[in-house]
């Protein structure tokens, strides 16, 4: 092990991988937040449309937790190293391209919504893993919450992609 490698249990560096995981949660509910009525105005299929709607008051009461945990936790968010994430939304759901079919468009929203889920739940799990090592039981219970509502949603995309590709138009 390297002599720069912190011990795993060293509350210095739980606290600074937790913030950076943080600010990566934080700044993909943002950059979502800021373009959820975009990519609603582009679904076709009026039950993803209502799902969307329902999503994105998640997405915003998952920002007032995270800011919370912010708080809790003595931090400041930070825009730093957040790209990848930005990335998955801007390229996985071609912000910028028209497309002409709204069955591409619809399939498109579906399939990377899922996955954004999957990245939340991934790093919800993670961040209420370390909140629990540090001792910080506000900030995981709403982590605990972001958690559930991101386990919701995914089922709830799922049960849409499903009505979706199974009904006969």
């Amino acid at each position: 092990m390297p002599a720069d490698t912190p011990k795993p249990y060293d509350s210095v560096a739980l606290k600074q991988v937790f913030v950076h995981n943080l600010n990566r949660l934080y700044f993909s509910k943002c950059y979502l937040n800021g373009h959820l009525s975009h990519l609603i105005a582009r679904a076709s299929f009026p039950a993803l449309q209502m799902a969307m709607e329902e999503f994105w008051e998640d997405v915003q009461r998952q920002i007032k937790r995270l800011q919370l945990v912010y708080d809790l936790m003595n931090e400041v968010p930070s825009d730093k190293n957040c790209n990848p994430i930005k990335s998955i939304i801007k390229d996985g759901f071609c912000l910028e391209d028209d497309q002409d079919m709204s069955f591409f468009i619809d399939a498109d929203i579906m399939a990377y919504l899922q996955l954004l889920e999957h990245i939340n739940i991934t790093s919800c799990r993670t961040l209420k893993m370390i909140a629990g090592m540090l001792k910080n039981e506000q900030a995981q219970q709403l982590l605990t919450e972001c958690f559930d509502e991101s386990i919701d949603n995914d089922h709830l995309f799922q049960l849409i992609s499903k009505e979706y590709f199974t009904s006969e138009g």
